[in-house]
């Protein structure tokens, strides 16, 4: 395949893992194509597993294969390659089915949001062939591949929840297959105050809310014709029905993206301030170089103010939390005879090692959780002597029971020594299990030298 036509060279891991569903039925290939351009069939004429083996996407992969493909036009998921890099070589064989995806119940919205290229002013129902998502097509795609399936993203373009059957299908997903993980993002408006209340018990596992502003007036500048009152009462709603049933799911987020007029310390400390009173589980700025004359000059690239909130930022990590002390923060101390030693161990036999952690953060760390994510166990990264991780998944252990903030546990966690003597370091750090390590929002880790003989 010639690649003359291409600017850059580029990969995409996408046409081996997700598949988007329109709201007509079509399949197309990533979340970035708001107009249905680059179609890899019709859930409406043909079986997912059919457009998935099928020989769109099939010679989509073999382009990618060696460094790009015209299919893919403008998407912004393109991921450069540089000038000398090889494309990474996947199968052509994705198996069966996708591992995930995502679900537009309607390209349609109840607000429009500033020059958005999904705000109804761009006509963007036009460019699909039905208003609203069919339910028994529905019904038929996620029997088909729902067993397959490890996450459903329950949202696309426009407001998932006005569709009238929208928490139905969310009901409806959990029930027969309980082991998708289910998430959705929402401004939270076409919701009902009972509506929010019934879609905690829906079995959905995350829910964010799009909420730019921590008053009426600086939120409407972004989201016109949105009611900021509306959106954080349902916001609260969720939070206390969770709280009143005693469950853990779903978590709940507020997403904040920063403009010119929200950006100030006084209103990003009011916001703080509301997700703390609301019982809200993530508090997160998100950052945007759109619209041209809006975005935050104050937190722009390499800026000392970015940096204070780095660990704050949406995309930074999945643990970073923009309210005071909710971001997690641990101490572990590895627990020796003598201490500055290091742990001797026998090649290919397991040796135990004490620690103790205590919690740095103002909650508390969950040693159990409902489906398994979000429970927090102490981790051991096999390194090489220079810090660099061979296996980060080395070694895991439980806490004893969840860790309250400020407490401390003992923790003894089993290693399997190298099969091959010689010398290592092994990196300890917690981690939210499904989500992200410590090490990633800023928290310490301890290292320590291995001898492996």
């Amino acid at each position: 395949m010639s690649l003359n036509y291409l600017a850059t060279r580029f990969q995409c891991s996408w046409p081996w893992t997700t598949l988007v569903m329109l709201c007509d039925g079509r399949l197309v290939c990533g979340c970035a194509d708001p107009y249905g351009r680059r179609a890899l069939g019709d859930a409406r004429v043909a079986p997912v597993h059919e457009v998935w083996t099928g020989p769109t996407v099939t010679a989509l992969r073999a382009d990618l294969n060696v460094g790009g493909s015209k299919f893919c036009g403008d998407c912004p998921l393109k991921l450069p390659l540089k000038k000398d890099e090889a494309a990474p070589v996947r199968s052509l064989d994705a198996g069966a089915l996708p591992s995930r995806m995502y679900i537009e119940c309607t390209a349609a919205c109840n607000i429009s949001c500033t020059d958005a290229c999904c705000a109804p002013e761009t006509g963007i129902t036009r460019t699909r062939q039905a208003g609203m998502l069919d339910v028994d097509l529905f019904h038929r795609v996620v029997d088909e591949v729902g067993a397959s399936l490890v996450r459903i993203d329950f949202f696309n373009y426009g407001e998932a929840f006005l569709h009238k059957r929208a928490i139905e299908m969310c009901e409806y997903i959990k029930t027969k297959f309980p082991h998708i993980y289910l998430y959705t993002s929402t401004n939270g408006l076409a919701l009902t105050e009972d509506q929010a209340r019934r879609l905690v018990h829906s079995g959905i596992d995350e829910v964010t809310f799009s909420i730019d502003g921590a008053t009426p007036e600086s939120y409407a500048k972004y989201r016109q014709r949105g009611r900021f009152d509306v959106a954080v009462r349902n916001l609260r709603a969720m939070a206390d029905e969770k709280r009143r049933a005693g469950r853990d799911l779903p978590f709940l987020n507020w997403r904040y993206i920063l403009f010119v007029w929200n950006d100030s310390d006084e209103e990003m400390n009011q916001a703080r301030a509301l997700a703390a009173d609301s019982g809200v589980d993530r508090l997160c700025w998100e950052l945007t170089d759109h619209p041209e004359n809006a975005y935050s000059r104050r937190f722009v690239p390499g800026s000392p103010d970015l940096e204070a909130i780095r660990h704050e930022i949406w995309d930074d990590s999945g643990l970073g939390n923009a309210m005071p002390g909710a971001t997690p923060r641990a101490q572990i101390d590895v627990r020796t005879l003598v201490p500055g030693v290091p742990l001797f161990g026998r090649a290919g036999r397991p040796m135990s090692v004490r620690t103790r952690i205590r919690n740095l953060s103002a909650r508390p760390f969950p040693a159990q959780a409902t489906h398994g994510r979000r429970l927090v166990r102490l981790g051991a990264q096999l390194c090489d002597t220079n810090g660099v991780v061979i296996n980060r998944d080395f070694a895991r252990a439980w806490l004893p029971q969840a860790l309250a903030p400020g407490k401390e546990t003992d923790v003894a966690i089993e290693i399997p020594s190298p099969e091959q003597p010689g010398r290592y370091a092994l990196k300890f750090d917690l981690v939210y299990e499904g989500v992200d390590w410590f090490e990633r929002c800023g928290s310490p880790t301890t290292m320590k030298s291995l001898w492996v003989r």
